[in-house]
């Protein structure tokens, strides 16, 4: 029984143990197994982790892909040029350089395929099957990081750096350049490769201050990208990674390793053999020194291209227009008539005190245009053709044109004595002589002060309608400093305008001898005539058939025969005895006894001429070459008759019309009213004069300054003094010529010629 008892109790104990050990293995295999499940659960989580992280920029890219709107080709304006020309419109002038640097669009057919492909060398050799990103380049990129070599390619494609420059800007960001990375790839589907590569080689930076690869090739090779080698288009290719650390100037070993690298380049495209590799040798460039981007105008020039900048805008053309079309504007400036007054402008003031300007403009009557332009020597000076200036005695003119048109004939008579006027000023003549009667005609001759205020006393509305005249035939109506010119405080001016009071510029004397020369037609006066954008669009073209008449034929012949008696009597006849008309003027300096501001302005019926002679300061007395006082028959006279015996030399001699006579109550502009005054023959004798005026400034304005030149200021002269006397404002550049008030429509010839004819007819009888 123990036995069986010990069998029997060792059984249960041997199949606990086997149980036991059974249990034991099942259990481990289980937990195995529960272990890998729940691994593969921790790895399926993690996938579906970085498959979720995936699909945020994945879905995020889409998003922003479908809502990307890219640009068509040619439409992402690129700063440009805008080039200035001579009248020819193939010599420039000057340009207009954007802040953006110097560029100017090419077609991609323009750049040699050579030149194409070392830049594709240098900074996308996948470009033409590439996505708009490239992972090789991406990778050479980092590689070279990783090893220190400069020289390998950089990691973004030639559509991410233009997309970069033209649409994304280069903020340092994350979201920058997943931007930029969206919009490669859209361009890329979108775009054409060949739209893609133009737009690139006329937008990147190549070092000098040079915008695309036509400024690049004159910068560094003084030619254009059509005329470049491969191994100049390596050049250019090699120094768009650094730009200012490449350039052969500065850094030749570093740019040099470069350019080998590119043309290496070449080689692994398959675009060069080794033995032509071999061959190619690394090309000399210009010194950066002989080339300035920036150069926008030099000289005169300077001044030129103010002008016309201010005359687009007065055409709607905007600063995106200037910056981004690169426009060609055509001037109506003639090259050698512009080198022909530069060079005897110099010549003239060589013989005069160092602080002697000069301002000259010519102005073809025919047509309103700009035929030179003379301010001074500094581009970004003084502008003396366009600074407001007292005028002397040249305004009489106006005072003489108001009274023609009024009815005052040329053979009237008026006092030469001297004239006084509220408040007990007194009013001479230059020597203080004087005192006969003299005609309209014979006053103009000798300029004299005197005659000519009681010939201004004589129109309906005296000083205004000197003035309004003044105005319509050409005198801006406003310039910098004095919003409303030939005005006393906004009302009507002082008795001393027709002295030349008040200041004017010399582009507006010319502007008023160019109307009358054209019979008192005038031709808006510009220095723009035409414009071109960079696709050869005409986006302005100038009418030169457009005129208004400002005063009649009659009036404006009368003025011109009046005048013709100036040239002789100031020693400015012109070679051969060419028919031309004048008028001189000399604003005086205050009671010193001196000068300050002395003009010739004139015309021949092909070309009305402005001159003006004075000092820098315009506040300091002018001297004649001899030392002497400065007067209009003296330097300004010389210029005068200069230049216009030799821009008409070898050209037929023409004449003015002959003047219709103006008949005394008949006003050849109104028909025919009644005025006051002295009528008489004219006289045999007559008080002498010299052309010369008052000056007296009346005008309270303050000075202007330019680029950080303080401005001159006018002083009072007091020949023939005026009330109330402040400084006027001194030259500053400013804009061209606001049109004039038209007076009204004059009667028709045929009506004018009539009424002409009865009333000689009717004197005829009574005498």
């Amino acid at each position: 029984m123990t036995d069986k008892s010990a069998e029997n109790t060792t059984e249960p104990s041997n199949k606990g143990t086997e149980s036991t050990t059974d249990n034991a293995g099942g259990g481990s295999t289980a937990v195995k197994k529960k272990k890998t499940s729940r691994a593969w659960q921790w790895v399926l989580a993690f996938l579906l982790f970085l498959l979720l992280l995936a699909s945020i920029p994945a879905g995020w890219f889409a998003w922003k892909y479908a809502k990307a709107e890219v640009p068509g080709p040619g439409e992402i304006e690129a700063a440009q040029i805008s080039s200035i020309y001579f009248r020819d419109g193939e010599k420039e002038l000057a340009r207009i350089v954007p802040p953006e640097g110097n560029r100017e669009q090419v077609a991609l057919d323009a750049v040699p395929v050579e030149v194409q492909d070392a830049v594709l060398a240098a900074e996308d050799r996948d470009f033409w099957t590439n996505s708009g990103f490239s992972p090789t380049g991406f990778a050479r990129a980092a590689l070279g990081q990783i090893t220190g070599n400069s020289a390998a390619g950089g990691g973004s494609t030639i559509t991410q750096q233009y997309v970069k420059n033209a649409l994304v800007g280069n903020e340092h960001s994350y979201e920058r350049k997943a931007n930029e990375l969206v919009y490669s790839v859209k361009m890329t589907n979108q775009w054409s490769k060949e739209d893609i590569l133009r737009a690139y080689l006329n937008t990147v930076y190549f070092g000098r201050n040079a915008y695309g690869i036509e400024a690049a090739a004159h910068a560094y090779f003084d030619k254009p990208a059509s005329e470049l080698t491969v191994e100049e288009g390596g050049v250019l290719a090699a120094s768009i990674q650094l730009p200012s650390e490449l350039d052969p100037w500065t850094n030749r070993q570093a740019a040099e390793q470069r350019w080998n690298y590119v043309m290496d380049g070449l080689v692994e495209m398959g675009k060069l053999t080794p033995d032509e590799r071999a061959g190619l040798e690394y090309p000399e460039t210009r010194d950066p020194a002989s080339y300035s981007a920036y150069t926008e105008a030099t000289g005169p020039n300077g001044l030129i291209k103010n002008q016309v900048i201010t005359e687009l805008a007065a055409l709607g053309i905007t600063e995106d227009d200037l910056t981004n079309r690169g426009l060609q504007i055509t001037t109506t400036i003639d090259e050698d008539s512009q080198a022909n007054v530069e060079s005897i402008a110099r010549d003239r003031l060589a013989n005069l005190q160092e602080d002697a300007r000069t301002a000259v403009v010519a102005v073809d009557p025919s047509t309103g245009g700009v035929r030179a332009y003379y301010g001074g020597d500094e581009a970004s000076g003084w502008d003396y053709a366009n600074a407001g200036l007292q005028t002397g005695s040249t305004f009489k003119i106006f005072a003489l044109a108001a009274a023609l048109q009024q009815g005052i004939p040329l053979t009237a008579m008026f006092d030469s004595s001297p004239v006084q006027l509220p408040g007990g000023i007194t009013v001479t003549n230059w020597d203080g002589g004087g005192g006969g009667m003299i005609s309209m005609s014979q006053a103009t001759r000798v300029s004299s002060n005197t005659a000519y205020m009681r010939i201004q006393n004589e129109l309906d509305n005296t000083t205004q309608d000197t003035a309004d005249m003044a105005h319509a035939l050409g005198v801006a109506k406003s310039i910098p400093g004095i919003p409303v010119t030939l005005r006393e405080n906004g009302g009507q001016p002082y008795e001393g305008i027709v002295l030349g009071q008040y200041q004017s510029r010399v582009l507006d004397m010319a502007t008023a001898m160019a109307t009358l020369t054209n019979r008192g037609l005038l031709h808006p006066t510009h220095f723009v005539e035409k414009i071109v954008d960079a696709n050869g669009e005409v986006l302005y073209q100038v009418d030169n058939e457009y005129a208004e008449r400002r005063v009649s034929e009659q009036v404006a012949d009368n003025v011109i025969e009046a005048m013709q008696g100036v040239v002789g009597y100031s020693n400015a006849t012109l070679a051969g005895g060419r028919p031309s008309a004048a008028k001189t003027g000399t604003a005086q300096m205050g009671d010193t006894g001196n000068n300050k501001d002395a003009w010739m302005v004139g015309s021949t019926p092909q070309l009305a001429v402005a001159v003006w002679v004075g000092t820098a300061d315009n506040t300091s007395p002018i001297f004649n070459e001899w030392g002497g006082n400065m007067f209009g028959s003296n330097t300004p006279a010389k210029i005068w008759k200069d230049v216009l015996d030799t821009e008409l030399e070898g050209e037929e001699f023409e004449n003015f019309a002959e003047a219709s006579p103006v008949y005394w109550g008949v006003s050849p502009y109104s028909g025919g009213t009644s005025m006051g005054g002295y009528y008489s023959s004219p006289s045999t004798t007559y008080s002498s004069g010299t052309g010369t005026g008052t000056g007296q400034s009346a005008s309270t304005q303050s000075s202007q300054t330019q680029s950080g030149y303080t401005a001159p200021q006018s002083q009072v002269v007091e020949q023939a003094p005026a009330p109330a006397y402040t400084p006027a404002p001194a030259p500053a550049p400013s804009p061209a010529p606001a049109p004039a008030t038209q007076p009204g429509t004059a009667p028709a010839d045929e009506l004018r010629d009539a009424v002409d004819n009865v009333i000689g007819q009717v004197e005829e009888a009574l005498q």
